[in-house]
C-alpha cells in the first residue's frame, strides 16, 4: 500500500546520519522506486521522552550536525527533534536549506512549540507518543498540535493511542490535518519473529513489536493496514482514510504538485484494492508492481 515513503534513521551518531544521507540520495539518483528522501528522528530529542531511541545517542543540534544537515541533496528531508533542545534560529535554518521540521519525541511547553512554528516548524510526528500531554493549564506539544495548522502524523495500530483519542483528534484536525503514518520495522512483508535494533532484540508478539521491557519499538503496520484501521477504528470514510495517506502527506513534503492525488500531470503512482481493502497491485510513476 505504499508508492512513495521517506526511509527512517532514529536516533545515531552523526557519521550514521551522513552515511544514511548519501545512501537515499544514492538511491534517488539511480531511481529505486518510491524512494522521496529521508527521515532523521533524532537524535536532538529530549532525553526524557525517548521511547525506544538509545538515550547515549541524544546531543545538540550544533553547527557540526547541521553542516549535515543542511548540505545540498535530492529529494525530501523531514528532521524530527524537540524544540526545547534546540537553539533559537536553528529550525528557520534548517527550513531554508529546504527541510521540513516537526516536533517529536518532545517534552516542550505550548509556547515553545508556537516560538518553533514561527520558525517554520510545520509538523508533528506520532501526535500523542513520547510528548508533552494535554493538560489543563500546559497545553503541551498536544495542545499546540490540536489549536494550529501543524500537520500531524499518526500511527493507527490500535496500540500506540487509543482509538476514542485519535477519533477526537479527528474531529479536530480533519483529515487534511492528519496524515497516516507506519512507524514499520524490518518485520513488514516478512515471517521473522525478531529483529536487531542497534544492539537490542526487537520481538514481534501477534501486532506489536516490543524490546526485552515491554517499550514499543515502531509499528507492526502497513499502510494498508493503517488505512483500514482509520475505517473501522476511527469510523471515517475510505476516502477521508486514503486522503490520509496520500494527499495529506505530500502536501506536507511540498510534493503536492507531484504526487498525492489521481490527475492530470501528476505522476501515475497508484493503489488499486479490494473491496476488503486488500492490495491488488501497484504502480510507481506508472510501472506495475504485482503484489
Amino acid at each position: 500500500g505504499t508508492t512513495g515513503f521517506l526511509p527512517t534513521l532514529i536516533s545515531d551518531d552523526l557519521s550514521v546520519i551522513a552515511r544514511a544521507i548519501a545512501a537515499v540520495d544514492a538511491a534517488i539518483a539511480v531511481g529505486v522506486p518510491g524512494v522521496l528522501g529521508i527521515h532523521v528522528e533524532g537524535p536532538f530529542l529530549n532525553v526524557e521522552r525517548r521511547g525506544i531511541h538509545r538515550a547515549d545517542k541524544m546531543r545538540a543540534l550544533d553547527e557540526e550536525a547541521m553542516a549535515i544537515l543542511t548540505a545540498p541533496r535530492r529529494g525530501r528531508m523531514l528532521i524530527t527533534l524537540a524544540p526545547e533542545r534546540v537553539a533559537p534560529g536553528m529550525i528557520a535554518r534548517l527550513v531554508a536549506s529546504g527541510a521540513s521540521v516537526a516536533v517529536g519525541h518532545s517534552d516542550a511547553r505550548y509556547e515553545e512549540v508556537t516560538a518553533a512554528r514561527a520558525e517554520g516548524l510545520t509538523g508533528v510526528t506520532h501526535l500523542f507518543n513520547a510528548m508533552s500531554q494535554l493538560g489543563s493549564r500546559e497545553p503541551g506539544v498536544v495542545g499546540a498540535a490540536l489549536d494550529s495548522d501543524l500537520t500531524c502524523g499518526i500511527i493507527v495500530d490500535g496500540h500506540h493511542v487509543s482509538p476514542a483519542t485519535l477519533r477526537l483528534a479527528l474531529r479536530l484536525k480533519g483529515p487534511a490535518g492528519l496524515m497516516l503514518v507506519t512507524d514499520a520495522m524490518p518485520n513488514i512483508g516478512t515471517d521473522i519473529a525478531e529483529f536487531d535494533l542497534q544492539g537490542r532484540t526487537i520481538l514481534v508478539r501477534e501486532d506489536r513489536l516490543i524490546d526485552a521491557a515491554g517499550t514499543l519499538a515502531g509499528a507492526n503496520l502497513s499502510m494498508a493496514h493503517a488505512v483500514a484501521n482509520v475505517v473501522a477504528l476511527l469510523g471515517a470514510t475510505r476516502e477521508a482514510a486514503i486522503a490520509m495517506a496520500s494527499e495529506t502527506p505530500a502536501r506536507f513534503l511540498g510534493l503536492s504538485g507531484e504526487l498525492g492525488r489521481i490527475a492530470p500531470g501528476l505522476r501515475a503512482d497508484l493503489i488499486a484494492l479490494t473491496a476488503d481493502g486488500a492490495v491488488a497491485q501497484s504502480w510507481i510513476a506508472g510501472e506495475p508492481y504485482v503484489n
